[in-house]
């Protein structure tokens, strides 16, 4: 018997059409590892489509069509990172589930790590960081410092790379927690949820490949905009609730 019985990689994706069969082939070539290594027994990978304007969708129902362990959920509007999280947590049906970009920022072979990390230490969460941001450019990697020193100041977590997309979770721990953000700010979110509620969040670094096709948002002046807006919102739940 495996030590999990079912693996969950979900994918949000806006326009991701360069990437979604590169994605799944990565995704595929891990699950499989991991059945041989006896670590999970099956495994599902699912795509949530952010109503994307190019052949995402399309290919995405395509490759379902081939595959039975690929599912596609479709969004009829976009709903931004935040959104697409929360629709991939509720739709998984893994013991672990394991959350990343379309573009593949790390080796997904890392995760077979992060999988041997969460059953070493029992870890609810296991997050990555980055060894190397530089390839980002100067800008995000200041924006990156900032923020995560802004969420350690408010939230008094302490995470090296919060927002970075590789969160392996438990399947149960989703059931525990309600995520509310809609943005950018969900990764943060997910994480201070967890800590505030004594689910314990591990650590380890991975090399990072930089987006080399296709559009990051991510620095855009509204997406931090509403980064801003969700924090601020989060602490002020959290303190009515200390209060």
């Amino acid at each position: 018997m495996a030590n999990f019985p079912k693996m969950t990689i979900f994918f949000p994706m806006w326009n991701e059409e360069e990437y979604i069969e590169r994605a799944l082939s990565a995704g595929r070539e891990l699950c499989e590892e991991l059945i041989r290594m006896g670590e999970i027994d099956t495994y599902e990978l699912l795509i949530i489509d952010d109503a994307s304007t190019d052949s995402t969708p399309e290919l995405a129902d395509k490759f379902a069509a081939e595959d039975p362990r690929v599912r596609v959920v479709h969004h009829p509007v976009n709903r931004k990172l935040g959104g697409s999280m929360k629709t991939g947590f509720a739709n998984s049906t893994g013991d672990i589930i394991l959350y990343t970009d379309a573009d593949l920022p790390f080796d997904m072979l890392e995760a077979r790590k992060a999988v041997r990390l969460m059953r070493y230490y029992e870890a609810d969460i296991v997050s990555a960081y980055r060894f190397d941001r530089t390839g980002e450019g100067y800008v995000r990697t200041v924006y990156s410092a900032f923020y995560n020193g802004l969420v350690r100041v408010l939230f008094g977590v302490k995470m090296r790379d919060i927002n970075f997309a590789f969160k392996l979770c438990r399947g149960s721990l989703l059931r525990e927690i309600e995520l509310k953000s809609e943005g950018s700010f969900i990764d943060a979110e997910l994480v201070i949820r967890a800590r505030k509620t004594g689910k314990s969040v591990i650590q380890f670094g991975v090399d990072y490949f930089p987006r080399t096709r296709g559009i990051s948002t991510l620095s855009s002046p509204a997406v931090i905009r509403k980064i801003l807006r969700e924090m601020f919102s989060l602490r002020r739940e959290l303190r009515s609730l200390q209060g």
